[in-house]
């Protein structure tokens, strides 16, 4: 196996320490009903900015039948999703940013490294890297479906221009 730079063991993850359940991150993530991606919270740790979260997929998830026919396979957008959401929830319970909304404002150095199924837990795992409060976070990411290594990246939020999008 190739030496990773992992932000956390993935062996070391003990996903049944729940912090946050769904009613918890629903009081900082506005995404509701299928577009929710995450289950619960396991770790969340503002000295180290690092944010460990789940999603439990299921063969009744939207994307199941049509993404692939006789194959499902999690659209890698809804990883990113996933990963996106973790870092807002982190973001927010801490207000790092200083805005009211936390958005999505891009991907780099993504990576799929393997597939995640129905019936799938995949672990989400983020650390900050970058910090300019009021403009602008920098985070990498990774998800594991147990302890492999599937999708990997660099995800930014940017505070969301609420009055703006409410006019």
């Amino acid at each position: 196996m190739v030496n990773r730079d992992f932000i956390i063991d993935p062996q070391k993850i003990d996903t049944t320490q729940v912090v946050a359940d769904l009613e918890e991150i629903r009081r900082y993530n506005r995404q509701r009903d299928a577009m929710e991606q995450l289950t619960a919270i396991v770790f969340d740790d503002p000295e180290s900015n690092i944010c460990i979260g789940y999603l439990d997929t299921s063969p009744e998830d939207f994307w199941v039948t049509g993404h692939m026919p006789n194959m499902p396979l999690m659209p890698g957008v809804l990883m990113c999703e996933a990963a996106a959401q973790l870092c807002s929830f982190h973001t927010s319970r801490h207000d790092l940013l200083g805005c009211e909304i936390v958005g999505f404002g891009g991907l780099d150095k993504v990576r799929f490294r393997d597939t995640v199924l129905p019936g799938d837990r995949l672990t989400i795992v983020s650390q900050i890297t970058k910090l300019r409060h009021g403009r602008m976070i920098v985070s990498r990411f990774q998800e594991f479906v147990k302890t492999k290594l599937v999708c990997e990246g660099e995800i930014r939020a940017v505070p969301l221009p609420v009055e703006e999008l409410k006019a």
